[in-house]
C-alpha cells in the first residue's frame, strides 16, 4: 500500500512517518460471498464451505505473531459470512495484532454495526462507482444503495471508515464520483486499487486500463492528495497494487517542494515498493500461503506446516526479499527508480509472460521518468 497522504504530511511537516514494524497478512477467511464481482480473484459464491476451523486459525495466528506478523486484513469472499469472525478478531486483539475488515457492507445492520467497528481497528467498504456502475460491477441490482447505507451506518459511529475502489475501464468514469462521495459523506479514507490479473481479474483482462488511462487516473488521484493536504481536508488517500505511483508522486512532490525532494526520495526508498513475500503475505480460505493475494504460486499450507516453517524458508521467498529486485528483466533491468517501486507486481508479470522476473506490464512511466530525470 502506498500511503501518499501520510507521506506528504510527514515529510513537509518533518514528522515521523506512520509505519508498521512488522508484516501484513491479507487473510481470505472464507471463499463464501453474496456477490459475484467482475474483478474478484477468489471466484467466490454462497455455496462455498469453510475449510479452516476456528482452532486452526487461532493456532496459525499465534505462529504468525511469533514470526513478526502484526497486522491482519480480514478478507474473503465476504468475511462476515463466517460465524466465528468476531471470535477470531477478538483473539487477534488479545494478541496485539491490528485488524482491518474488508467488506462489501451488505451484512451491516443497525444492530451489528457497533460491534463491527468496536472489533476492528479500521473498516473498509467497497464501492465501485455510481449506482449503475456499482450494481453492474457487483452483479446485484440494489447493491449500491445497501452498501452506501453500510458506509453511513459505520461512519455515524465515529469509527475510522474508508471506501475501497478498484479502478478498471468500467469504473474509471466513476473515479471523480468516489472522491465527491467521500467529501459529501465525510469519509476519512479512500483506497484505490489497481487491477491485478488473477481469478476473475485474469478472466477479464480486457477490463484493465491502458497505460494512458492509468496515468490519467493516477494524475487525478495525486492532484486530490495534494489538494486535500493544502486545504486541510482530512481525507487520507492510499493506492495499492501499482508501486510505480510513488515515482510519479515524487516528481509531483518535487515541483511543489523542491527543497524536500531528497528527503521524500529517501522515505520512498525506505518504504521499498512492492513487498510481496517480504512484508506482505496472503492466506487463502484453503490455508495456502502466497506472497500476495494474486500470486500464481504457493509457498506452503498452514494445515500441513507451521506458519514459521513456511515463512522463514524457501528459495522463492528469498528471491522476493532481495531489495531492490535487480534480477528483473525488461524495462526494470535498466530502471534507476527500481529502489523505489521494487519492480511492481510479480503477479501481473507472470500472468502476461509466464515469467515471475519480467517487467510489470502495467508500468506507465516514461523512459525519462525511469531514469529519474
Amino acid at each position: 500500500m502506498f500511503r501518499l497522504s501520510n507521506l506528504i504530511s510527514s515529510v513537509v511537516e518533518n514528522k515521523p512517518e506512520r509505519v508498521l514494524d512488522g508484516s501484513i497478512a491479507i487473510w481470505n477467511f472464507t471463499n463464501r460471498c453474496n456477490l459475484s464481482c467482475l474483478h474478484c480473484y477468489s471466484k467466490s459464491t454462497l455455496d462455498e464451505v469453510d475449510t479452516l476451523t476456528t482452532e486452526q486459525i487461532k493456532k496459525t495466528i499465534l505462529e504468525m505473531k511469533e514470526n513478526g506478523v502484526k497486522f491482519i486484513i480480514f478478507s474473503g469472499g465476504e468475511p462476515l459470512t463466517r460465524k466465528d469472525l468476531f471470535e477470531i478478531a477478538d483473539f487477534c486483539r488479545e494478541n496485539k495484532i491490528i485488524t482491518y475488515l474488508s467488506s462489501n457492507g451488505l451484512y451491516f445492520t443497525k444492530s451489528n454495526v457497533q460491534r463491527i467497528v468496536d472489533t476492528f481497528n479500521y473498516v473498509g467498504i467497497s464501492i465501485d462507482g455510481d449506482e449503475e456502475t456499482h450494481d453492474y460491477f457487483r452483479g446485484l441490482k440494489g447493491a449500491y444503495k445497501e452498501t452506501l447505507k453500510a458506509v453511513q451506518l459505520a461512519n455515524a459511529t465515529g469509527a475510522k471508515v474508508g471506501i475501497r475502489f478498484t479502478v478498471t475501464k468500467d469504473t474509471l468514469p466513476s473515479l471523480k464520483f468516489i472522491f465527491e462521495l467521500a467529501e459529501k459523506e465525510n469519509i476519512s479514507k479512500i483506497y484505490i486499487s489497481h487491477l491485478v490479473y488473477s481469478g476473475r481479474g485474469l478472466d477479464n483482462l480486457k477490463m484493465d486500463l491502458t497505460k494512458e488511462q492509468r496515468r490519467e487516473a493516477v494524475e487525478f488521484i495525486l492532484s486530490k492528495a495534494f489538494e486535500y493536504y493544502e486545504s486541510g481536508r482530512d481525507i487520507e488517500i492510499v493506492t495499492g497494487n501499482m508501486e510505480q505511483d510513488a515515482i510519479l508522486f515524487l516528481n509531483k512532490f518535487a515541483l511543489k517542494y523542491p527543497h524536500l525532494r531528497d528527503a521524500m526520495r529517501k522515505r520512498l526508498v525506505a518504504w521499498g515498493g512492492n513487498s510481496a513475500g517480504r512484508k506482505l503475505l496472503n492466506i487463502n480460505s484453503e490455508g495456502d500461503v502466497r506472497p500476495d493475494p494474486f500470486f500464481p504460486l504457493t509457498v506452503g499450507n498452514i494445515r500441513e506446516k507451521n506458519f514459521g516453517e513456511i515463512w522463514q524458508s524457501g528459495e522463492l521467498l528469498n528471491q522476493l526479499r532481495v531489495h531492490p529486485r535487480k534480477q528483473l528483466s525488461g524495462i526494470c533491468a535498466s530502471c534507476d527508480q527500481i529502489d523505489i517501486c521494487n519492480g511492481g507486481s510479480r503477479s501481473r508479470a507472470y500472468a502476461i509472460t509466464g515469467d515471475l522476473w519480467s517487467e510489470d506490464p502495467s508500468c506507465y512511466l516514461s523512459e525519462e521518468e525511469r531514469k529519474g530525470n
